[in-house]
């Protein structure tokens, strides 16, 4: 048996000592073709509809406008060579070890050389999603794009959504009860991209989650602008590609960065061991406040996320190490681009009176969140509550870009910007970057995976809730029906003599009692 087989093997004999999968328990809906479609077919997207599944909500449809297995980031615009997380995080398996990372990986290579892994290689993290989407049966619908959300009245649901969608350049509609926005970091407004940059020439720059010929820019002078892990990562692939030389900008003075994990960590210690009693780290990152941070007041929301207020996300060391170990690799400090200016083939820039000259300039300056600027929300977004339409910060802590994020609910619904204005809103889920300040988590990257239980309960329990009156007559009504026989027949030969004669009347007989 081969590695893989043994691997299936595995993952089958799981799904065998596990309850079966429930029958799907969400009544069909006149006009309906899905109760839930989920945008989006990366690691986010397929893990809430076999979630959603797992719980009896069947009638799902994941599109991703993508080819087929190039949705998500991990086998295009990701480049670093390990993920930014510890090995040890929990991913898309639902907690069945079977489906799990370190199960695939294991299985594969030993866990001797899961013990030596520093952090989960890329290309490794790609393959298993793969693996895992193609296990848990998951099917994406590839080049498809939704173009508009058109709300449709619908008293018991408090509307439906018509979604426009483009399948492989031909026009389609689709009806959904539900709408899941599993779109990244990128899916909650766009790129960052600073005002200088619009002056340039297009052919000579790119933002680093644009697709990027590397290989076009051998021997190139290469800038980049920004010190963020996805500056450094880009970096890293160019002088690893033959750029001549990489120079890289940082606004700050100082590089943020955050130590390598030792090689070779190995597995946390047994149950029977007895380590010294841990300390809860500082800040959200302790379950405590991870799993719960949603249900903080909105004063320490907003505060967390203020006092991080512009703070860059921190970079491995081995991504820094993996362009200073070239020796054309320059880091300027203190050095922000405030204007360029270009010529048909170069970008010039001035920093403290040295003048540079590049033939390609990338920008590593992140993402904003600004629902209005995503096409598919047009007409969708003014009805959106937002921070700022919810919470009004104390002098000193105004913070203008974070009051553009979505105030969400519960279940990562959207709400209504005026309460009872366009109910429809509450069908549409924001699970991206937009749901951070809400919920503190960067939502689509590994560490947020424990958060997918609470998506599809807050979608399960609002199918469930709209259906309310065909529930409670299911719940309330009569059991299966039986054979008409003898109501004794099972346990007649136990029947005390003496109150025979009287179990011969079954008129009396109330079901439920004893």
């Amino acid at each position: 048996m081969t590695a893989l087989q043994q691997l299936q093997h595995n993952v089958e004999q799981s799904f065998r000592w596990s309850a079966p999968q429930p029958a799907n328990w969400v009544p069909p809906t006149p006009g309906v073709d899905h109760d839930v479609v989920i945008l989006g077919g990366g690691q986010t997207g397929v893990a809430i509809a076999y979630g959603l599944r797992r719980q009896g909500v069947n009638n799902t449809l994941v599109i991703d406008q993508a080819q087929p297995g190039e949705a998500g980031i991990w086998t295009n615009i990701a480049r670093m060579n390990l993920l930014r997380t510890s090995k040890f995080l929990a991913g898309p398996e639902f907690g069945n070890p079977a489906l799990s990372f370190r199960a695939w990986f294991e299985t594969q290579f030993g866990a001797q050389a899961f013990d030596a892994l520093q952090r989960i290689r890329r290309e490794d993290w790609a393959a298993y999603l793969a693996w895992y989407q193609k296990t848990v049966k998951v099917e994406v619908q590839y080049e498809t794009r939704l173009l508009r959300i058109e709300p449709v009245a619908h008293a018991a649901t408090n509307g439906l959504l018509r979604l426009h969608l483009q399948q492989q350049g031909e026009p389609r509609t689709v009806v959904t009860r539900k709408l899941v926005l599993a779109t990244g970091f990128g899916g909650a407004g766009e790129n960052h991209i600073p005002a200088l940059f619009h002056s340039l020439p297009k052919h000579l720059w790119a933002h680093t989650s644009e697709a990027i010929d590397f290989a076009a820019l051998k021997g190139k002078r290469l800038a980049i602008v920004g010190a963020g892990p996805s500056a450094f990562d880009a970096a890293g692939v160019a002088l690893e590609q033959g750029a001549g030389a990489v120079h890289l900008f940082s606004r700050r003075a100082a590089i943020t960065h955050q130590p390598n994990s030792p090689k070779g960590e190995t597995s946390p210690q047994p149950p029977d061991a007895v380590p010294a009693p841990p300390k809860a780290p500082p800040g959200r990152n302790y379950p405590g406040a991870f799993t719960h941070f949603h249900k903080l007041p909105d004063a320490v929301r907003w505060q967390y996320h203020f006092k991080g207020k512009g703070a860059p996300a921190s970079t491995p060391e081995d991504s820094i190490q993996r362009a200073t170990a070239f020796d054309n690799f320059h880091i300027h400090l203190n050095a922000p681009w405030n204007s360029a200016s270009a010529d048909a083939s170069a970008v010039r820039v001035v920093i403290d009176g040295e003048a540079f000259a590049f033939d390609y300039v990338i920008a590593g300056t992140g993402f904003r969140v600004d629902l209005s600027a995503r096409p598919e929300l047009q007409g969708v977004a003014e009805h959106i509550a937002l921070w700022g339409d919810r919470y009004t910060p104390p002098p000193g802590e105004e913070y203008p870009q974070a009051a553009l994020f979505p105030y969400l609910g519960e279940g990562f619904e959207f709400l209504e910007k005026q309460p009872g204005a366009t109910p429809w809103v509450r069908h549409i889920y924001g699970y991206n970057w937009a749901a951070a300040l809400s919920s503190g988590k960067n939502l689509s990257d590994v560490p947020s995976m424990p958060e997918l239980d609470r998506i599809i309960g807050g979608i399960t329990r609002s199918l469930f809730l709209e259906d309310l009156p065909h529930h409670a007559e299911r719940i309330a009504g009569p059991g299966p029906a039986k054979a008409a026989s003898d109501p004794h027949a099972v346990y007649a030969q136990a029947i005390w003599p003496k109150r025979r004669a009287a179990a011969t009347s079954t008129s009396h007989i109330v079901q439920g009692t004893v």
